[in-house]
């Protein structure tokens, strides 16, 4: 397994199973109890993959080109009949709240934006040194462009 290629679900705190995490926002210069000071929020390189039963390209790509009109900043979505993926920066505290925020993506807007009922199968979150790095290396995601709603 690469370093940041997976998403733990293990360790640090045990919660019953379907309660989340509270994401919350700090202030540059706020701190949390204790008086340490406040991490500062990082940049993530998401890419969300889902899955499911065949449906019309022309309604998958309508759904994925209003995701991305309601969230500019997804980067580039690509998509087949059956599957799709989607790419773009997170900006949060740590990795397990940019997992958070990817893992809802789908389910909440998927009503919304008309987008097909697939599952996630698929996450990716690494942090903005480990992307440029791959890329430099010539291995990993290349940079997304075009940027869009692209077939595969």
């Amino acid at each position: 397994m690469r370093p940041g290629a997976a998403v733990s679900r293990g360790g640090g705190t045990s919660r019953p199973l379907g309660e989340e995490r509270a994401l919350t926002s700090v202030a540059a210069g706020d701190s949390y109890g204790g008086g340490e000071p406040a991490e500062q929020p990082r940049l993530w390189h998401v890419t969300l993959s889902v899955s499911g039963g065949e449906a019309p390209l022309q309604e998958v790509r309508r759904g994925l080109e209003q995701l991305a009109h309601d969230h500019p900043f997804l980067l580039t979505s690509r998509y087949a009949g059956d599957h799709a993926e989607i790419r773009y920066w997170e900006e949060a505290r740590d990795l397990h709240d940019a997992a958070a925020v990817a893992l809802r993506l789908w389910g909440e807007h998927r009503r919304t934006a008309g987008l097909p009922p697939w599952e996630i199968v698929g996450l990716e979150v690494v942090d903005r040194e480990t992307y440029h790095q791959r890329v430099a290396e010539g291995y990993g995601p290349l940079p997304a462009t075009p940027v869009g709603v692209h077939p595969f």
